[in-house]
């Protein structure tokens, strides 16, 4: 890291993570030559990384050429660049986040596509911006990562440096539940935000949409009126952050701009967008047309000024946009136009600053009427630039800016008779009117401008946030009341990590005093069956636990018994039984101190959680290897791999057969399932009872889980336990 990018005046340096770099690059005769971007994420960032030194990673949108660099002496800042091929670009940018998240995330479903292939190329670019950002998180205060192109690298990036501090901001909308949930990926992405520590949204309304997606689909605790979220031991703060535009900036160019010519002539309905789907342009042309048809007062008075930035050219959907509009603008202009008049001026191109803030000076109306939209600064552009005789802002109600810009004429995009009376009524506002809801809505701006969106997001990151209160008994009631009420209980708990902590070594995890007596009251109510299941043997696990009124499942389902089981061995055993001695003998070849073989009579785990960490992953991938070339299943556990006889047996059968074996074949009738597990090994039972019982894992969110809810530890369990002994009765 440069010098340049080291702490400045006490402060510690940030690091800015987006799809593209601040600059655009371009060679030229003297070599490479960088323009600074445009766009709000560049003005309001540039300052701070200036101030406190930094890095800002993206990508720079070429491939440089040996001896090129991105960065020059004297930069503030230093820039460091994501290399990605063609296929990547069109997959990972092109394809995921502009043909998958972006529609479905405006809430565009229809014009969503899933591809498998576009999905592994966005995590597979997302994980390579992790890993070049890990490289330059030495000595920075903040790592934060923007928008929808990147939802998955703060989980990666968090399994590389465990201890830094992330934050995550989106700036576009997060759609509701009902729209997220189909996204196939959409756990994956879920876990990729909450790797973070801050998640930033526009308005409440995005905020409110993502903790419930969260709740419903990762069912992780949430609380909702504190925004926080219980990942796994983590709590993850959630807020909304409404971001301003540099009001200064676009009030001072508004009152140096010279007069546009046409400008007095007739009164202009002004709309400025890049040309989108999301943007609502032909829905804006039509609510014009039906202006036109209900108020012919108008014609020859007004005109829409429409300017469309070109954008995404060379995909299928925006150049069959482009048609659409100059369709309707040649359908509207012909209907209404007379031989001095033309209801509708349409610019395919953008503007300079100075010309666009006088537009938005000189306009009467502007009309800001996306579809959907995460803010919209158009709308607060054109209030910043009111500095004459005021206009009128006509706003979607879908635009984020909706939320505080209240003052402006609210409008349902998809009504054209709505919009239309809006404009009307915008048209024939009288100037006390237009000057009240003016002055107040350039005033908001001015107070949440760019730099009070910067502040408030910075301070809220480097706040360390207490943790989310552990799970109560009203949670419990919630979770389990009326499931559980009018019927019997079978509660099934592993013992590794869920009734106990895990610890170096399996010999020292015994149950604490108070988990004994809660496993014990559990067991003892007349409505309530308790059973451990457990990788370890059964005549370990029995003997451990030591607790008579409970049922024992060992070796991972494959022997039980219980006070009203009939013993159970599965008949293969002793077919594996030699062949288990052998993997064992092999499998002490790769042991190194630290780790062991665990023989079960019926499976064996290879334990590695002693040895040294750096060894981990290469001891699994060994043990792995040889407990599949012997003809055994291998699971992951923690710190250990599993070798399991390939009989089509696990945790999940042994659950049922034992509900079977105990209540009979209609158990579901009349039994309510709880099972509660904290590895992979417990994954088969949670696949098992999908829609049978609900099911709990505790604490790993490293991986994903099929369980009905999350847990944080152990002492949860210890919480849940206390409150299914002391409920009410329900039983039969």
């Amino acid at each position: 890291m440069s010098p340049n990018s080291k702490r400045n005046r006490g402060e510690q340096p940030i690091l800015v993570v987006s799809n593209r770099l601040p600059v655009t690059l371009q060679r030229g005769t003297s070599g490479l030559e960088r323009r600074r971007s445009t766009g709000g994420l560049v003005s309001a960032l540039e300052p701070v990384l200036s101030k406190q030194g930094g890095t800002w990673v993206g990508w720079p949108g070429m491939k440089l050429r040996p001896g090129e660099s991105l960065s020059e002496s004297g930069d503030p800042y230093q820039m460091r660049g994501v290399e990605l091929t063609d296929t990547e670009v069109n997959r990972y940018y092109h394809g995921f986040s502009n043909r998958t998240l972006w529609p479905l995330f405006h809430c565009f479903p229809e014009r969503t596509r899933f591809d498998r292939r576009d999905w592994e190329t966005y995590e597979e670019v997302n994980a390579r911006f992790a890993e070049i950002t890990a490289e330059e998180s030495e000595e920075t205060g903040l790592i934060w990562v923007h928008d929808y192109q990147l939802t998955r690298t703060p989980l990666h990036l968090r399994r590389l440096a465990p201890q830094a501090r992330i934050a995550f901001f989106l700036h576009i909308p997060f759609p509701p539940y009902d729209v997220f949930r189909l996204l196939p990926w959409a756990r994956q992405i879920l876990r990729g935000l909450l790797a973070a520590d801050l998640i930033g949204f526009h308005v409440s309304a995005y905020a409110s949409n993502f903790l419930t997606c969260v709740e419903h689909i990762l069912a992780a605790r949430v609380d909702s009126a504190s925004g926080l979220v219980e990942h796994g031991e983590r709590t993850v703060q959630v807020g909304a952050f409404p971001l301003g535009i540099d009001f200064e900036l676009y009030d001072s160019r508004a009152r140096h701009a010279g007069p546009q010519p046409g400008m007095r002539d007739q009164k202009i309905i002004l709309g400025v967008d890049r040309l989108d789907y999301t943007k609502g342009i032909p829905e804006r042309i039509r609510a014009l047309e039906r202006l036109l048809e209900l108020h012919p007062e108008h014609r020859e008075k007004v005109v829409l000024l429409q300017l469309a930035v070109p954008s995404r050219g060379q995909v299928a959907a925006y150049q069959e946009l482009k048609r659409e509009i100059d369709e309707l603008v040649g359908r509207v202009n012909g209907r209404f136009a007379t031989a001095t008049w033309s209801p509708i001026r349409y610019l395919y191109r953008s503007v300079p600053p100075e010309q666009l803030a006088a537009l938005y000076r000189d306009a009467q109306v502007a009309l800001v009427t996306p579809l959907r939209d995460g803010m919209n600064l158009v709308a607060k552009e054109f209030a910043a630039c009111q500095v004459d005789d005021p206009g009128v802002l006509i706003l979607s109600r879908l635009a984020g800016a909706a939320e505080s810009m209240r003052e402006a004429l609210l409008v349902n995009p998809y009504s054209l008779d709505g919009t239309a009376d809006a404009l009307h009524r915008a048209l024939t506002m009288q100037e006390p009117e237009r000057r009240s809801r003016m002055v107040a809505l350039r005033g908001r701006e001015r107070r949440y401008d760019l730099n009070f969106w910067l502040r408030g997001f910075l301070e809220a990151a480097r706040e360390t946030r207490p943790k989310l209160q552990p799970a109560t008994d009203a949670d419990f009631e919630t979770w389990l009341g009326r499931f559980l009420t009018g019927r019997r209980l079978a509660l099934f708990l592993d013992y590794d990590g869920t009734v106990t902590p895990l610890r170096r070594h399996p010999s020292e995890a015994t149950l604490s005093t108070e988990m004994r007596q809660a496993l014990v009251a559990c067991a003892e109510r007349r409505d309530t069956d308790v059973t451990i299941v457990s990788g370890r043997s059964l005549a370990d696990i029995t003997k451990i636990v030591g607790i008579s009124d409970l049922a024992h499942v060992g070796n991972h389902g494959l022997e039980f018994e219980g006070p009203k089981l009939e013993p159970f061995r599965h008949p293969d055993l002793e077919h594996y039984r030699e062949r288990l001695r052998d993997l064992t003998t092999v499998l002490e070849t790769i042991c190194i101190p630290g780790s062991w073989v665990e023989e079960k009579r019926g499976s064996l785990t290879f334990h590695y959680r002693e040895a040294d960490e750096t060894q981990y992953e290469s001891l699994a991938r060994e043990a792995r290897t040889l407990i599949q070339k012997a003809g055994f299943q291998a699971r992951d556990a923690h710190c250990a791999v599993e070798a399991c006889p390939p009989v089509g047996w696990d945790k999940g059968h042994a659950v049922l057969h034992v509900l079977r074996a105990t209540y009979g074949p209609n158990w579901s009738e009349h039994v309510r399932t709880i099972y509660v597990g904290d590895d992979e090994t417990d994954e088969d039972a949670f696949h098992v009872l999908s829609g049978l019982g609900i099911t709990f894992r505790i604490a790993n969110v490293d991986v994903l889980t099929r369980a009905s809810r999350q847990l944080p530890n152990v002492d949860a369990v210890h919480a849940l336990l206390r409150w299914l002994a002391r409920r009410r009765a329900g039983g039969r």
